[in-house]
């Protein structure tokens, strides 16, 4: 928190699903909004009715339409958030990236496999940039103490599903890097917890193979009756950004209505 008393909520991924919910959550709640989104032409105007909102709840609102993966942009990005926003103004990272392959490992036909390079693609954009963006943010002074980490990982971190195999090894380095960066900033009292939601209807959801058959079951499973919602992961994301949560970190935290406890049959929903 800056001397003013303002403080922002960084977060990739900010155009739609987790991110979306999570940029008007923190708004709501009081904090400015950094929002890093990578869209075409036709997604922007969803970005303005977004950044919109948040402005009419009397913050800010900042958003860059970059490759959050690609180290320039990264670097570019953060410097402009430093100079605009100053030390400490950063408590909160929310890292919601969902762009990967979703191809099996091993395929039918040779050809079909999934590749080296969309192997890496995959683990670099779901699961490294978490620790290149925290990097970024330690290191130019963006967040302090009771400073709050959060990434959405997925029942896929220790679950198989067809044509899941390089998004599931990306949500297991996800949660590994979550731990890793638990222990590693906990000197400096900021803390890093994985957040991994119920299925949950997103744009990244729609796009998995037999999505369909994943709504359906969790519908049955899920003790509520209904699927998790974005919104509902984005207000516990703003209750744990709380100081009080200070000795919580290093942790897989479901947020799924008990849907992942009450039996074996859901699928990754993300």
């Amino acid at each position: 928190m800056t001397d003013d008393g303002r403080r922002a909520a960084l977060i990739l991924g900010a155009s739609s699903g987790f991110g979306e919910a999570a940029a008007r959550a923190f708004a709501a709640a009081g904090y400015d909004i950094f929002g890093v989104h990578l869209d075409r032409r036709a997604g922007l105007e969803h970005v303005a009715e977004i950044r919109d909102a948040i402005e009419a709840v009397g913050r800010k609102a900042t958003f860059f339409n970059v490759n959050a993966a690609d180290a320039d942009k990264r670097d570019a990005t953060l410097d402009e958030i430093a100079a605009s926003a100053g030390e400490g103004s950063a408590t909160v990272l929310l890292h919601s990236l969902a762009f990967g392959t979703l191809r099996p490992l091993v395929a039918d036909e040779p050809g079909d496999d999934v590749t080296p390079k969309q192997m890496d693609m995959t683990l670099d954009v779901m699961a490294h940039t978490l620790v290149y963006w925290t990097q970024g943010v330690v290191h130019r002074k963006l967040m302090g103490r009771d400073g709050r980490i959060f990434a959405m990982t997925s029942s896929g971190g220790d679950r198989v599903s067809p044509s899941y195999g390089p998004v599931s090894a990306a949500k297991a380095a996800l949660e590994s890097h979550c731990r890793q960066l638990a222990l590693e900033l906990a000197p400096r009292g900021i803390t890093v917890n994985a957040v991994r939601a119920g299925v949950t209807d997103t744009p990244a959801l729609r796009k998995i193979p037999g999505s369909e058959v994943m709504v359906e079951q969790a519908l049955q499973q899920n003790p509520h009756g209904r699927l998790t919602t974005p919104e509902d992961v984005a207000r516990c994301m703003v209750a744990l950004a709380s100081p009080e949560t200070y000795w919580m970190t290093g942790n897989v935290l479901r947020v799924d209505g008990g849907e992942d406890f009450v039996g074996s049959n859901a699928r990754p929903g993300e």
